[in-house]
């Protein structure tokens, strides 16, 4: 039996957790997912939206995960080791950096191959976050009961279908 292992943030999970976790399901018999731990991204001087507890909980929920573990360091190595995992899968923006060439070596020789999976192109947690953060600070500067719209192109279009709504219906006798 090959078991698999990977981990994440998985904050704000989206499709490209989602193909990662698909990609690493066809290329093991039991895929094992590390959801890091809030305590963890405090250390590395990030926080996440969604906590731990309900990270942990989406992970779990997804088809292509046997099971999911809680990541409370980077030691990608001893937990391979603990969980009996033969394969590690990260995303390729590793592939050929200085650390994770001298990691490649270390994984060798325990006899755990590294399977680098290509990022999904134009997502990414670090972009959805961006993006939230815009939204509330542009809509955080309207005044509370101001009637100015946060999206005018989606008040316009509302506008315009409640006016056709408005309409009386025409009946034919």
């Amino acid at each position: 039996m090959v078991i698999g292992y990977t981990t994440g943030v998985f904050d704000l999970f989206h499709i490209g957790h989602l193909n990662l976790l698909k990609n690493a399901k066809g290329m093991c018999d039991k895929l094992v997912v590390g959801v890091t731990v809030d305590e963890l991204m405090q250390y590395k001087g990030k926080e996440a939206m969604i906590p731990f507890e309900d990270r942990i909980e989406i992970v779990r929920a997804c088809r292509y995960v046997d099971a999911a573990v809680p990541q409370y360091d980077m030691d990608k190595l001893s937990a391979c080791k603990k969980l009996g995992a033969t394969v590690l899968f990260v995303g390729d923006d590793w592939y050929e950096t200085d650390k994770w060439k001298t990691y490649e070596e270390e994984f060798e020789k325990a006899g755990i191959r590294i399977v680098y999976f290509p990022y999904t192109r134009g997502i990414s947690s670090t972009k959805i976050t961006s993006t939230l953060k815009q939204m509330r600070g542009w809509t955080s500067s309207i005044s509370e009961g101001s009637s100015q719209p946060i999206f005018p192109e989606a008040a316009e279009k509302t506008e315009a279908t409640r006016a056709e709504e408005e309409k009386p219906e025409e009946h034919q006798e």
